[in-house]
C-alpha cells in the first residue's frame, strides 16, 4: 500500500485550518502522519528552543531524545543545514543519536514558519531499513510547508 498524500495533506489542512499555535499544529500533525502509513514508527518534532539547541515536541511513539544541539546526530544536521535529511541505514550515519534501538531509518525535514525561520524539525524513525524516498521527503516537506509556513 502507497501512502496517499494528497488525501493526508487534504486531511491536515482540514484540521488545522484556521489554528495558529505552533504545538497544537505540531501535535495534529504528528499524529496524522504517525498513523497514515505502518513505516513509521516515531513520528514527531524536535523544537528551536535556543540558540543551535533543539528541545522535543509533540510525537507520536516511544520516548524521544529530550534535547539534542544542532552539532549532532540526524536532526542536528537537518537543523544546521537546513536541508532534508534522508537516512537509509542509521547505523551508516557516523554521528546518528541513537533515542531508540528500534530505529534503522530515518527521515528529518526542517520545520519553517511564514517569515522563513527554522522552528524545529520534523522526524520519522522506522523499525526498516531504507524505509523513504526522496518522494516521501517531497510530499511531506509541502505539507510541512503549507502547515507552518502559511500567512
Amino acid at each position: 500500500m502507497s501512502l496517499d498524500y494528497r488525501a493526508l495533506a487534504q486531511n491536515i489542512a482540514a484540521l488545522t485550518a484556521g489554528e495558529t499555535d505552533q504545538i497544537a499544529l505540531m501535535a495534529t500533525l504528528a499524529c496524522e502522519v504517525h498513523h497514515a502509513d505502518s513505516r513509521f514508527d516515531w513520528t514527531g518534532f524536535y523544537r528551536v528552543v535556543g540558540p543551535e539547541l533543539l528541545k522535543i515536541g509533540p510525537y507520536q511513539g516511544g520516548h524521544g531524545c529530550l534535547t539534542i544541539p544542532f552539532s549532532r546526530g540526524v536532526c542536528g544536521a537537518a537543523a544546521r543545514s537546513g536541508e532534508a535529511q534522508l537516512v537509509p541505514d542509521v547505523e551508516a550515519f557516523a554521528d546518528h543519536i541513537a533515542c531508540s534501538s528500534s530505529t534503522r531509518s530515518e527521515l528529518v525535514l526542517p520545520v519553517r514558519d511564514a517569515a522563513g525561520r527554522l522552528i524545529g524539525v520534523f522526524d520519522i524513525d522506522s523499525d526498516q531499513p531504507d524505509a523513504f524516498s526522496e518522494a516521501d521527503a517531497a510530499a511531506l516537506q509541502a505539507i510541512l510547508d503549507d502547515t507552518f509556513a502559511r500567512p
